[in-house]
C-alpha cells in the first residue's frame, strides 16, 4: 500500500471515528482534535500496519488510546448526583450533519449518540468507558476489546460488568435499554414539540411554554453548572429570572433542528435597536407522550460547526 493509499484510506474513517472519540470525551471540539491526533499517530506508525487486521479495526485501537491519554489529563468528572450535565461543563451537542452517512451504520445507533447515553458514559473511569463503548456500542469480542486496551479478557469482562451497572444508575429509568433497535427519524410528537417550543418563544408566551414541559423535568443550561433543575417550575424560575423573557430580550425567532439525533430548536434574539436575530443557543429536547422531559440548553454563539446560521 503506498503512502497515498493509505492516506485516503484512513480519511474515509474519519466522521466515524470522530463519534466514537465524541462518545469517549462528551466534546465535539475535542473529538474533532483527538481524530486529527488519531490520524496522525496513523500516519506515523503507518510502516508498522502489516494488514493482519482490519485498517479500520487498527484506526479504532489508536483512536481509543489516543482519548484516553487525553482523559488521563483532564479534570476527572466527580461521582456526584446524577443532574443531566451537571458536573460535566465540557459536555457540547453533536452536529448530525458531521455523523457518518451510512443511516444503517450501528456505530452511530440513534440510542448511544443521544445526549442521556453520552453523558452517563462520563461517570465511567476512562477504561470502563472504552471497553464499554468497543464492546456494547461496536460490538467488539471480548479478546479483539482486550487486544486493543493491552488488558485480559478477564479484566475485560469485569470492567464490562461495571460499567453497565453504572450505566443503569446513571441512566433516566425510561431510558435503560441503549441496546435496542431505535429508529433515526423524529416521530410525529417529536417535531410537534419542537415545532411548539419554537412558537412559544417568538409569541413570548410563558404558559404556553410551561404547558409543554413535563414536571419531573430534566434541565441544564451549559456550560453554566449551576442551572441544573429538576422540575419545570424551577426551569421556568430560573429563565425568568434570568431575563430571558423581558422588554428587549423577548424578540425570538427559532428554527428546528436535530443534534445527537434528538430534535432541538435553535433559538435566536435581537437585541434592542438590532437589524437581525442573532444566535443565541439551541435547546436538545427527550420528548415522552408529547411533552417535554429532558431539556438541555448550549450557549451556541460563536459555534459554526453546530452548522446554523449566525443570524436571521
Amino acid at each position: 500500500m503506498t503512502d497515498a493509499e493509505f492516506a485516503l484510506l484512513a480519511e474515509r474513517h474519519r466522521r466515524e471515528l470522530q463519534v466514537h472519540c465524541y462518545r469517549m470525551l462528551a466534546n465535539y471540539e475535542d473529538a474533532r482534535d483527538l481524530t486529527q491526533e488519531t490520524l496522525l499517530r496513523a500516519w506515523h506508525k503507518r510502516e508498522s500496519f502489516q494488514g493482519h487486521a482490519a485498517l479500520r479495526t487498527w484506526l479504532y485501537r489508536i483512536a481509543t488510546n489516543a482519548c484516553l491519554d487525553f482523559l488521563d489529563k483532564r479534570t476527572p468528572v466527580p461521582f456526584a448526583p446524577p443532574d443531566p450535565g451537571s458536573e460535566l461543563p465540557h459536555l457540547q451537542p453533536y452536529p448530525d450533519r458531521m455523523l457518518p452517512e451510512d443511516p444503517q451504520d450501528s456505530a452511530v445507533a440513534r440510542e448511544t449518540i443521544e445526549l442521556a447515553f453520552v453523558v452517563a458514559v462520563q461517570h465511567l473511569p476512562p477504561r470502563q468507558r472504552a471497553v464499554l463503548v468497543l464492546r456494547d456500542v461496536l460490538g467488539w469480542p471480548a479478546p479483539k476489546a482486550a487486544d486493543a486496551l493491552d488488558l485480559t479478557v478477564a479484566s475485560v469482562t469485569s470492567a464490562l460488568q461495571r460499567a453497565r451497572v453504572t450505566m443503569r444508575e446513571r441512566l433516566p429509568r425510561r431510558r435503560l435499554d441503549w441496546r435496542s433497535p431505535a429508529t433515526h427519524e423524529l416521530s410525529s410528537d417529536e417535531r410537534g414539540a419542537v415545532k411548539a417550543y419554537i412558537a412559544a418563544h417568538e409569541r413570548n408566551d410563558l404558559d404556553g411554554l410551561v404547558s409543554l414541559l413535563r414536571d419531573d423535568l430534566r434541565f441544564a443550561m451549559l456550560p453554566d453548572p449551576g442551572t441544573v433543575t429538576t422540575t419545570a417550575g424551577d426551569a421556568v424560575d430560573g429563565w425568568v429570572s434570568g431575563g430571558l423573557f423581558r422588554p428587549g430580550h423577548d424578540d425570538w425567532r427559532g428554527i428546528a433542528t436535530t443534534l445527537n439525533r434528538m430534535p432541538a430548536a435553535a433559538l435566536y434574539v435581537r437585541a434592542p435597536g438590532a437589524a437581525e436575530h442573532r444566535l443565541f443557543a439551541v435547546a436538545v429536547l427527550h420528548v415522552v407522550d408529547g411533552k417535554i422531559a429532558e431539556l438541555t440548553g448550549f450557549d451556541a454563539a460563536g459555534k459554526p460547526w453546530l452548522g446554523l446560521p449566525a443570524a436571521l
